[in-house]
């Protein structure tokens, strides 16, 4: 069911007035119409550049990108995907943990999410997790359909499988996908090892797949994709405020977005994590009811042609 404002009931009540759904009014581009993120846990941008990655090639040529974007200072998994998700960093969220924790009763995160507010501007919401503790992300009410796991981490072909699934069965307008495996195996064989690098390829193999699903039911055409990470590595760790384990990369495509565009050319941009959450909201019409961390990466639209239709958040 769809909700609207109190504003929005008194129009269609006294005035007849028709209302817009899931921001159709607001989308500054209209033709997105839904959002796909996927969050390749522990990717390094340089080790992105060096595998055998044709998919997450073929969307930077095709799309905006930086490899210099950067996650929280902490460069952990549930805190940095947390701001990622929520526009916030960890201490106004509030999840700075990285652990699943033996709580009588769950923790959310102290901002609402992605998904929160594009349930209440009436879009669907799906989240496929890879680790167990994304539990803090999955508020009541807040995701149609979620897959997390009850082992406290599986790989990417899993994951990928249940991702496609959501795809077929339900084309949820937010979908979340975590990609864990090149994390799993840097803490296991070490960042840039042989082993990782091969992770990193079967994560570009998943994405695949997943931006196939899309092509079969015709959503690629009205689909903001955003591939990006929540920390990089070094050695068989990660750290705070590790250059190595901060750098990201965030790879923005679809229609509307302007093609091949690194966003270096811009000298004052600095992407951040919490920008994710700004950018796929904005791009959706979402109203974002607080100040956020997070702000739209306003560069990466194509203006030719058109006008932008409101400020950026």
């Amino acid at each position: 069911m769809k909700r609207f404002s109190f504003l929005a009931v008194v129009l269609i009540l006294f005035f007849g007035l028709p209302v817009p759904t899931a921001g159709a009014a607001q989308r500054p581009v209209p033709q997105i119409r839904h959002a796909l993120i996927i969050s390749v846990d522990g990717l390094r941008p340089d080790l992105l550049l060096r595998a055998n990655t044709p998919v997450m090639h073929a969307l930077f040529n095709s799309g905006s990108y930086s490899f210099w974007a950067r996650t929280t200072a902490e460069a952990v998994t549930l805190p940095s995907h947390t701001s990622m998700l929520t526009g916030v960093v960890p201490i106004k969220h509030g999840i700075q943990w990285n652990t699943d924790l033996p709580l009588e009763h769950p923790v959310y995160p102290a901002f609402p999410t992605l998904f929160e507010l594009a349930k209440q501007a009436g879009y669907t919401t799906a989240m496929v997790a890879g680790k167990s503790k994304f539990i803090n992300l999955a508020k009541p009410g807040t995701l149609d359909w979620q897959f997390i796991p009850s082992e406290a981490k599986i790989e990417d072909p899993q994951v990928t499988e249940r991702a496609v699934g959501f795809i077929d069965d339900h084309q949820p307008d937010v979908l979340f996908v975590h990609l864990p495996t090149v994390d799993n195996v840097g803490h296991a064989s070490g960042w840039s090892s042989p082993e990782q690098i091969a992770a990193i390829e079967q994560a570009d193999t998943c994405i695949g797949q997943i931006l196939l699903a899309l092509d079969r039911h015709g959503l690629r055409d009205s689909t903001f994709i955003l591939v990006t990470s929540d920390h990089g590595g070094a050695g068989r760790n990660h750290g705070p405020d590790d250059p190595r384990s901060r750098h990201i990369p965030w790879i923005a495509a679809g229609p509307g977005i302007r093609k091949g565009l690194d966003l270096t050319i811009y000298a004052d941009l600095v992407i951040n994590t919490e920008d994710t959450f700004a950018t796929a909201a904005f791009l959706l019409g979402i109203p974002i009811p607080h100040l956020v961390d997070g702000r739209a990466v306003l560069q990466i639209i194509d203006r030719s042609g058109q006008e932008l239709l409101h400020p950026q958040p």
